[in-house]
Formats: structure tokens, sequence, C-alpha cells
């Protein structure tokens, strides 16, 4: 078929990199996903090659470097591939006139504010992490002119390591836990949000996009629904993100307005209490 579109997805080992290439994908898209071994972004000859090769209309950039904490005792890792590795991809994607999706993160912002954080607001990561996805979308803005930024939050699904898993598996071994109330946000299940970016791959409404389940929590919040969604009695405490210290500072403050979602008529992305429950049945 002449019109299949063909989408490029890097990173297909990971977290959201597994939900897109496992997905059933529309009949008019065919998706191949490249895995580390496949193709190593840090290598800009290797991208052209790889791009070269597939010819693909799209690219989602979904590889990426991303231990928060270990980033602040390894910078130059974590600009290798946030940044250097974007690039990258970005200037292949470019040369063969392929729309480019980078998925970024709500770590580009400060965590301080008091209101969603809409796309177009002032940027100022706290961590290093933050700070090289926040170079990535620098470079893919000024290397590409068919591009997608799509900032997530609170990312879990099927594959990976993720909060719904690490509580299912503490719920195994104790009967109480503590987990931090004071760090908002909104879940994002990655099936919920693979979806809405093969939604709007097919569009031309380039730029910055906030993405994740409708609706926020705080992690208490959302570690009790888990519980009761799975039917399991455990006790859970809040407490704050002083009693937990960690390398790297976590925003207390992530919500993200999805302003350019409703101004191009995109469907909401569902609650993230429903899609919860929709994971967990499955899962």
């Amino acid at each position: 078929m002449a019109d299949t579109m063909r989408i490029l997805v890097t990173g297909a080992n990971g977290q959201l990199g597994r939900e897109l290439v496992e997905l059933q994908a529309p009949r008019d898209m065919e998706i191949i996903g490249l895995d580390r071994k496949k193709l190593d972004i840090t290598d800009l000859a290797q991208c052209r090659n790889v791009f070269q090769t597939y010819k693909p209309d799209a690219v989602i950039h979904c590889a990426a470097y991303t231990k928060v904490d270990q980033a602040e005792s390894e910078p130059d890792e974590a600009y290798r591939v946030n940044a250097y590795g974007t690039r990258n991809a970005a200037l292949a994607a470019q040369e063969f006139g392929a729309k480019f999706v980078y998925v970024s993160t709500d770590y580009v912002f400060d965590g301080r504010a008091d209101k969603p954080y809409r796309e177009y607001d002032r940027t100022d990561p706290q961590t290093v992490y933050g700070q090289s996805k926040l170079a990535g979308e620098q470079l893919v803005q000024s290397l590409t002119s068919r591009y997608f930024i799509v900032r997530t939050s609170w990312v879990y699904g099927k594959y990976g390591a993720n909060f719904v898993k690490t509580m299912l598996k503490l719920a195994e071994e104790r009967d109480r836990l503590k987990v931090v109330h004071d760090q908002i946000g909104s879940p994002t299940y990655t099936l919920d949000l693979a979806r809405f970016l093969l939604e709007l791959v097919r569009t031309d409404y380039f730029g910055i996009y906030h993405a994740s389940n409708s609706g926020i929590c705080s992690w208490y919040e959302f570690a009790k629904a888990i519980f009761e969604e799975r039917g399991l009695n455990v006790q859970v405490e809040p407490c704050t993100t002083e009693e937990f210290p960690r390398p790297a500072p976590r925003p207390a403050w992530s919500v993200l307005d999805q302003g350019a979602i409703r101004a191009h008529g995109f469907k909401p992305i569902r609650p993230w209490r429903e899609a919860l429950r929709s994971f967990l049945q499955q899962h």
C-alpha cells in the first residue's frame, strides 16, 4: 500500500517505545521499533544510515536516559543521550523529510507553580535529567521544521519498571507503606500516551504538547488508588518529600495544562483513575 505511513520508533525496548511497537497499529500505519542494538542514537552516522534504509515518514523518539538520580552524578552520559542523541535523530529525520516526535518531561519546569504549566510557560529545570531533556527540546526546535515536542509525566504501563509495579510488589511484602503526599501530578498510562502520539503524528499541528491522563493526584493518592482498584488491604500513610531525600530533587508540582490538545480539537485523554483501572484489569 503506497499510502501506509511508516513510523520509526527509537528506544523500542523502553516503557513507551515497547507500548508503541506492541500496539495494534491502525491499518494505514507501519510501526518499526528499533532498540539500542539496532540503532545507537549517539552515533550520527548510524542514525543517517538507518533512516536511509527505512525511509520513515515519521520518527517517534522514545530513546532516552531516564535515571533521574543517577544523572546527577553522570551528567555527561545524560546529555550524550538526551541532548546529542536527540540531535542526531532529529538531524537525520530532517534530512529525510520525516516528521519528528520528541517525548519530553514535566522535569523541564521548576515544579514550584500553583497552577498547571502551559506549553509555553518558562522552563527552569532543577535536575540534570530535566536540563538534558530541555537541551534535547531546544535542539529539536532549532534543527527540524516538522516537530512535535510532547511533555508527559508520571508514566507507567505494562513494560519496564514504574510506580504502579513497585507498589504492587511492595504490597506483597508489607501491609503498611509511607508515600509522599506533597508532590502533585498526573499519572500517564503508556497505552493512552502511545495512542495519542499516533493520532498526533498524522497531523501537521506541529509544536509543543502536554499529554498525560486527565485529573491530578499526589503519589500518596495514586498509591491508595492502586490498592483500592486491586482490592488490596494495604495501609498507606502520607509523608513529606523531606522524609525521603533523593540525589535529584523531585518537582512538587508536575501538573501540565493540555492547551494544545484542546486547541487542535484532539479528544481529551481519559481520567487517570479510569486508565489505572483499565491497566490493572488487564495486568
